[in-house]
């Protein structure tokens, strides 16, 4: 299995942990200190040796911070994770606060006095992050100071696991669809216009897409952690545990780069900033310690993008066709699972754990499965209304008659990644169910079928996705979508549709349409499929071409959950049209026993 079900939260050590930090910190003439859920890459998913935030909470969430003072302690989560953190972490030691409702800025303004120092450590931070607190703090009286070595690692100690050093690999150029020296090519080409001189690369998955491999460094994200210095001309340098560079790869990389340890980065970026070398660090996603590294040099950093990100996000004709294929696989591998949950569900047999399990054993028997996209959300009843609920052996529910069962899962395949949730009735549902789903249906065809301008932004189509939920007086706390990666990362920027999506839109970016709804402590309700931005085409009677969608993914929704009174002529249209595709699609790769459940599933709604 990709996936183990242990539970991984151990917040009753965290009083204990949490008075030796103090101990620590008093030893550093510091009041408090910053733990936040990030590396020094700023991943989103961490290998274990950097979870400092889930060994001192007990939080296993993607996102969230910790701040640890001598007056008392809070973490800061958002949206996604209100209900889940205070079932993991002990709210008589942390209060847990919402951003942006809360901010740490005004938070440590209320606890602490004039002249207190808080330490952070400039690895885990970006730079802006730092900026941003620095101001709010310093007006208050309050000093952030950096430490060399982070005191959450040395009360870890022996027992903090090993850094994690698996082999890279080749992305084939055919699925890769742009050989490393074009894209090297196509990024220094951005710099020069730019006027910079070099970019530093921090991020993982940009460093994969621009040499063309990948890497095994993160669960169930196929990246390595690596650093690269990409100067605007000549030959970048990839800094990397040469453990991970076997002798193909070496091979295969040295054309089109210089290999060096990651500790010798530090020195690199001062020698350049001591030439005088304009370099660029994307203050979003760079550590504040690459800044510190250039001022120590002499120099000052240029502010910029991280040069890999729009054009990783806009994939080549071989990674969209890779990205349909991989649909297709997965599809067939979808319903096979929900023809087999619907002889199954209502039995009592069936709980959280084994119906993962189940599904991930369908999609390795498509031959071609690399791991599973992200740990498996399934979620039964009210465990559906924690939008990021992870099934483990303790917390499991059996799926109960006349309620909901939601399911977000994905899988990492060499042409493409998926991400993908349904949710399903098990047994009756209930009116109200029936119309909340409906809602949400609604709401993701509003995006499936939008057609929008050149220029149009995530921020500008997230109510498109929402209005049905906001006449009915609902909404959701999370995004109503994010890009994803081309067997890399399953959140992938700059584009993303929600209230914070600035990225304009363009065509070949490929994002999730996944709108929801959660009633704590019954149910929750999520339909997502991913979406590949389409060329603008002229529409009829109109004046301008307009971008649209591509729906990818090939899984149908719950027939029993489908009002046909709710929906519009133009929706119920829209959703025989792809049920149709799904069943031409689909059928010739499931086997025939399984065929009459998706002509069924797939049967026009009127």
């Amino acid at each position: 299995m990709y996936q183990v079900f242990d539970e991984a939260s151990t917040p009753a050590a965290s009083g204990d942990r949490i008075k030796a930090l103090l101990r620590e910190l008093k030893q550093r003439q510091l009041i408090g200190f910053l733990v936040p859920h990030s590396d020094q890459h700023q991943n989103e998913f961490l290998p274990p040796s950097e979870e400092r935030l889930a060994w001192l909470t007990g939080f296993t969430g993607s996102a969230g911070v910790a701040i640890v003072t001598d007056k008392g302690a809070a973490l800061f989560v958002d949206g996604r994770y209100v209900l889940q953190a205070p079932k993991q972490v002990d709210t008589d030691l942390f209060e847990i606060l919402q951003v942006p409702k809360e901010r740490p800025s005004e938070w440590l303004k209320g606890m602490l006095g004039r002249g207190s120092s808080v330490g952070y450590d400039p690895r885990l931070h970006t730079i802006s992050e730092i900026k941003r607190l620095t101001k709010s703090l310093e007006a208050a009286g309050i000093r952030l100071v950096p430490v060399d070595e982070n005191p959450i690692d040395t009360l870890w100690g022996n027992e903090r696991p090993a850094p994690p050093r698996a082999e890279i690999f080749a992305q084939p150029m055919e699925f890769a669809g742009k050989s490393t020296g074009e894209k090297i090519m196509q990024v220094q080409m951005s710099l020069v216009e730019a006027g910079h001189d070099a970019a530093l690369l921090t991020a993982p998955d940009s460093i994969c897409w621009l040499f063309n491999f990948r890497g095994g460094d993160i669960k169930h994200t196929p990246v390595a952690l690596a650093f690269s210095i990409l100067p605007a001309k000549g030959r970048p340098t990839l800094f990397i545990d040469p453990e991970k560079v076997g002798g193909p790869m070496r091979t295969a990389l040295k054309p089109f780069t210089e290999i060096a340890k990651p500790e010798e980065l530090d020195d690199a970026l001062k020698a350049l900033a001591k030439a005088g070398s304009k370099i660029r660090l994307d203050p979003g996603s760079a550590s504040m310690r690459f800044a510190s590294d250039i001022e120590a040099g002499g120099g000052k950093y240029v502010s910029g993008d991280d040069p890999c990100t729009l054009p990783k996000a806009i994939k080549t004709k071989a990674e969209q066709n890779g990205a349909r294929s991989a649909h297709r696989r997965d599809g067939a591998a979808m319903a096979r699972f929900l023809a087999w949950l619907d002889e199954v569900a209502e039995t009592g047999r069936v709980d959280e754990v084994s119906a993962a399990m189940k599904l991930e054993d369908f999609r390795r028997e498509t031959g071609q499965l690399k791991d599973i996209s992200f740990d498996t959300i399934a979620a039964s009843g009210p465990h559906g209304a924690v939008v990021h609920y992870r099934p483990t052996k303790d917390s499991k529910r059996v799926l109960d008659k006349n309620s909901l069962f939601l399911i977000d899962s994905g899988g990492q395949y060499a042409d493409g990644t998926t991400d993908i949730t349904r949710t399903i009735a098990v047994g009756k549902p209930s009116a109200e169910m029936r119309r909340n789903y409906g809602l949400v249906l609604r709401s993701h065809i509003a995006i499936a079928t939008a057609r929008f301008p050149e220029g149009t932004r995530g921020q500008d189509l997230d109510p498109f996705a929402r209005r049905p939920l906001w006449m009915a007086g609902l909404d959701f706390d999370h995004g109503t979508g994010h890009g994803v990666g081309s067997y890399l990362s399953v959140h992938e920027g700059p584009q993303r549709i929600s209230r914070l999506g600035t990225e304009e839109l363009q065509p070949g970016m490929i994002l999730s349409n996944e709108p929801g709804y959660y009633r704590e402590g019954q149910y929750g309700i999520r339909l997502e499929n991913l979406v590949l931005v389409t060329p603008p085409e002229a529409i009829a009677g109109g004046e301008r071409k307009m971008l649209g969608f591509e729906t990818l993914t090939l899984v149908p929704f719950d027939r029993r959950l489908i009002d046909p009174k709710q929906f519009s002529a133009a929706e119920l249209s829209w959703l025989n049209a792809y049920h149709a595709r799904i069943r031409e699609t689909i059928e010739p790769l499931i086997a025939s026993e399984e065929r009459p459940w998706l002509r069924h599933a797939t049967a026009p709604i009127r």
